[in-house]
């Protein structure tokens, strides 16, 4: 065997681990991610209001919520009354578990890989993906993904999350806890863009950075935790993290002006029409 074989081979394996963590940390989060997702509300509600503003197709449409986690947009998107089907698809078997379970026999579930959709070229008339792409090593594969499902004429929403999210998390723990990562890894928005036009000619791309308050640096951990959401790169400490430096993080944190703490979220939301030639 090669090294660059062996190389590719050592690479794809820990991309691996690092999808099945990322299933298994959502699929634990299940019965508490609904309660402490005001983020994810936050930037599905912008999508689904674009989508509440054109008209009704009047032909049936097919509908694919791409990483649909509990199913709430799902939900949501079999509400419009759009004809047609609406599927929901996660890559984290609890989540579906619970997805089905808590939504109407209607909906069609897939437990699958958003990079390899099993389901055909051009057989989508849209992909709606809130909150997603930024737990992929690199949003190129999804996108074309999304690309090859969509019929012409059909579209896409997608919403991510940018370079400057947590930002006052991440300042907090380079003092409390220098040398070690404790906070998720974003694009830029110089990166995506480049790779979504790369995947999405004439794509559009708008971005909006917004706060959401806190009571205490620890209540910001508590809805992380209970998304799921917590730190997952190759940096973390593999122990428990020692109280001194959590207490030194929550001191390094900045308070807010009115108590608390807030955290900034640099969002995204890409908007594609797939072309009918």
């Amino acid at each position: 065997m090669s090294l660059a074989v062996a190389a590719a081979r050592q690479a794809q394996a820990l991309q691996q681990a690092s999808k099945s963590d990322i299933a298994r940390g959502f699929g634990g989060a299940r019965e508490t991610y609904e309660g402490a997702s005001r983020l994810q509300r936050r930037m599905g509600h912008t999508m689904l209001r674009r989508l509440r503003a054109c008209p009704q197709p009047e032909a049936p449409v097919r509908i694919l919520d791409l990483g649909c986690g509990t199913g709430w947009f799902t939900r949501a998107l079999l509400g419009l009354g759009w004809p047609g089907t609406v599927s929901g698809l996660d890559l984290s078997p609890g989540m579906v578990g619970h997805a089905r379970v808590s939504s109407p026999s209607a909906i069609h579930w897939l437990i699958a890989d958003a990079e390899s959709v099993p389901l055909a070229d051009g057989s989508v008339d849209l992909i709606f993906s809130n909150l997603m792409v930024q737990w992929c090593a690199d949003p190129v594969p999804v996108l074309r993904e999304c690309r090859r499902l969509l019929r012409p004429g059909g579209r896409m929403l997608v919403s991510t999350l940018l370079d400057g999210t947590l930002a006052e998390l991440k300042q907090a723990w380079q003092v409390a806890d220098p040398g070690h990562e404790h906070v998720n890894h974003f694009e830029t928005e110089a990166e995506l863009v480049a790779k979504t036009r790369l995947a999405l000619p004439a794509a559009t791309i708008d971005v909006h950075t917004f706060q959401l308050p806190y009571l205490s640096p620890l209540a910001l951990a508590a809805e992380l935790k209970h998304l799921g959401a917590g730190f997952k790169g190759g940096g973390r400490r593999l122990a428990a993290t020692a109280p001194g430096r959590v207490r030194a993080m929550c001191r390094a944190y900045p308070e807010a002006a009115g108590g608390g703490v807030t955290a900034s979220y640099q969002a995204a939301w890409i908007d594609w029409q797939k072309p009918l030639t």
